[in-house]
């Protein structure tokens, strides 16, 4: 696929090489700008890729916000060349400005049921919401204002401020507001057209030349009646109508004007039209050819452009100096970025980079960080003084790679366990041997120590009398042997639960047993918390694997102490029987779950303590287990106020 994309790009560096314009779009729906299954199309686009073809410059579509666009059009370094806005009739914008394209009005909408504008007298005193940057702001700029201005950043949020109380009028460019109400029925027109403005392509003060050709391109197009039919193509019968009234005059004088330059280039034709005859055929299948050529470079360029703006990764084509030549803009911004930096935290430098690969002249490919995100970053030079930038985000893989590595080390840990399980029984034996040899010393050896205080009356043992002595002796004998037991208790457990499970070999097991063993593996847990539990007698017994049914309650009764606060969590694991199902229960009052997360928690590798070493096996192996027990688990959360975990299990005949 990555060589496939090359190809691409390097059969389209003819098309890229040719002079262009970067024509800048905001509009989503017809007639102006808009996109359909990936293309952009409308009115202003087609107009200026006709424009395109004239002035043999290829037109390059750019969507941004509008009020990017308005900025961008004021910076002479911006990428962007020409937009098309709204200009009032009777002002002129400061920015190199085109002929007029096609008329517009503004007027004011209301809640049904106001009263009606009849002119800007009776705005004073309201909330006006006018959008910063379109022409009635650049009208409203060389007016007094005696009203309460409010600016929104698009009509759409003026009328939504409407609904909601906040403004009371909105001045909004019919084309907009005839495609937004329908979406909000109490909002209505109040007015007679209050701004007449035109349509015009707009550019920086440093683009005087090109607009000067975009001029020519576009009386040539006015003269030929091919504007007149891209006119009707978009505003005619069935697309939005808009009123040309204010213009009439304006246009009239226009069309006399074109009427006397037609008569003297008639008259001029008459003189030359013998010597142009003996070339028209010449001429005509030229430009039939021309034009089926243009058209099928027009197409191959469109169906390129789809395709490299459907692919999700970034593409980015610069040459050694770093200048943009062309983008897909997915994700461009990570390569300017501070945070964007190698996964050793080495500073990443976009030119350095650069620099390398031209010179050695093979491709580049490193993984990088930005904030919690990993994406993989290559380089491939393409020509003497050009690379393409690829970047493709890899977060997922290297949460996956992670997850696998500690699943890795939780196995690794649990062989170690049962071998550390084993050499701690062999001197935990010891010390149960040597304390019942010490007790049974101490029974022998007190009627001597007795003997021996009647001769020597201030005889002590450790300081202390001989009876309280010989009293602490026994009772740390039986301290000593009672830890020790309860040592060999856990190791035992432990040795059980690290012990490979052999499938199919399920004995009849006690639930409280399970319990029981599952409260002295998690002892060192559950001391911070009040741990209740209820258990039923006589126990409920079920068909299964102890070791395995451990695991699963040492899991989550471990889950339940990290939700809980220490001193005031409180952890409730009951037992009991309901018909011929056995109920195992654990209910805690921590933090809780919410439903996106109680989701996914059973999900591997999904954990919400990653950061805390949580690998998300946990939930997803007692899952697993349960479901092999033939069982039900059911999960009950709210945020806040905690959790309860039920399991259900066959019941098996009580002996």
């Amino acid at each position: 696929m990555r060589f496939l994309l090359l190809l691409l790009i390097i059969l389209s560096l003819p098309v890229l090489a040719q002079e262009s314009i970067v024509f800048g779009v905001h509009s989503k729906t017809a007639p102006l700008e808009w996109r359909k299954n990936g293309v952009d199309q409308g009115f202003n686009v087609e107009l200026m890729n006709r424009i395109g073809q004239l002035t043999n410059k290829r037109i390059i579509v750019r969507r941004k916000s509008f009020q990017q666009l308005v900025k961008d059009v004021h910076n002479p370094n911006s990428d962007i060349d020409v937009i098309a806005v709204v200009s009032p009739v009777n002002l002129d914008r400061k920015l190199s400005q085109s002929d007029p394209i096609y008329a517009t009005h503004a007027r004011a909408y209301t809640l049904q049921g106001k009263a009606l504008i009849n002119n800007w007298a009776d705005l004073v005193g309201k909330r006006v919401a006018i959008k910063m940057g379109a022409f009635v702001d650049v009208y409203l700029s060389g007016y007094p204002q005696n009203f309460e201005r409010v600016d929104v950043d698009l009509y759409e949020t003026g009328f939504q401020q409407l609904i909601s109380n906040q403004v009371d009028v909105v001045i909004a460019e019919s084309f907009v507001a005839r495609r937004l109400l329908p979406l909000y029925p109490s909002v209505r027109s109040s007015s007679d057209a209050l701004i007449y403005g035109d349509f015009n392509f707009v550019g920086n003060v440093k683009k005087t030349l090109l607009m000067y050709k975009i001029n020519e391109a576009l009386r040539q197009l006015k003269l030929s009646g091919e504007y007149d039919k891209l006119v009707n193509k978009w505003f005619g019968i069935g697309r939005e109508k808009v009123d040309l009234t204010s213009n009439e005059q304006r246009m009239l004088s226009v069309a006399m004007l074109v009427a006397l330059v037609c008569a003297v280039g008639m008259v001029y034709t008459g003189f030359i039209s013998a010597s142009l005859r003996r070339h028209t055929k010449a001429l005509d299948a030229e430009l039939i050819q021309r034009r089926r050529i243009e058209a099928e470079i027009f197409e191959l360029s469109k169906q390129f452009q789809s395709v490299l703006d459907g692919i999700p990764n970034g593409v980015t084509i610069v040459n050694q100096d770093l200048q943009h030549l062309w983008s897909n803009d997915n994700n461009i911004h990570l390569l300017d970025s501070d945070e964007f930096y190698y996964v050793d935290n080495d500073v990443f430098k976009l030119k350095g980079a650069v620099l390398d690969v031209l010179s050695t002249q093979k491709s580049f490919t490193a993984d990088m960080r930005y904030q919690q995100q990993c994406w993989q970053l290559q380089i491939h030079p393409i020509a003497a003084d050009q690379v393409v930038i690829l970047l493709e985000e890899s977060t997922e893989q290297h949460h996956l790679r992670q997850a696998n590595e500690e699943a890795s080390r939780l196995a690794s840990l649990g062989e170690l366990s049962a071998g550390i399980a084993h050499e701690i029984n062999n001197p935990t034996g010891l010390i149960v041997h040597a304390v019942a040899l010490f007790t049974s010393a101490m029974k022998d050896l007190t009627p001597a120590a007795r003997h021996y205080q009647k001769q020597n009356p201030f005889w002590l043992i450790a300081g202390l009398n001989p009876d309280i002595a010989i009293e602490e002796l026994q009772y740390s004998c039986g301290s000593i042997e009672e830890g020790a037991k309860r040592i060999s208790r856990i190791v035992n457990d432990l040795k059980r639960y690290a012990m490979p499970h052999i499938a199919n070999e399920y004995t009849q097991v006690c639930l409280n047993d399970v319990v029981q063993v599952a409260l002295r593996l998690t002892a060192s847990q559950t001391k911070f918390h009040q741990i209740t539990p209820t258990l039923c007698e006589p126990s409920p017994k079920i068909e299964g694997d102890a070791q395995q049914l451990h695991q699963v309650l040492i899991n989550l009764i471990q889950n339940a102490c990290h939700a809980c606060s220490e001193q005031s969590g409180s952890i409730v694991i009951e037992t009991h029987v309901e018909g011929d199902k056995a109920i195992l229960s654990i209910t805690d009052n921590g933090c809780g779950m919410d439903s996106a997360t109680l989701t996914r928690i059973t999900e591997p590798f999904f954990t919400t303590r990653r950061n805390e070493g949580g690998s998300g096996l946990g939930l997803s192996v007692c899952s697993k287990i349960i479901k092999e027990h033939q069982g039900e688990m059911q999960m009950l959360s709210s945020v806040g106020k905690g959790t309860r975990i039920r399991l259900t299990f066959a019941l098996e005949s009580q002996d």
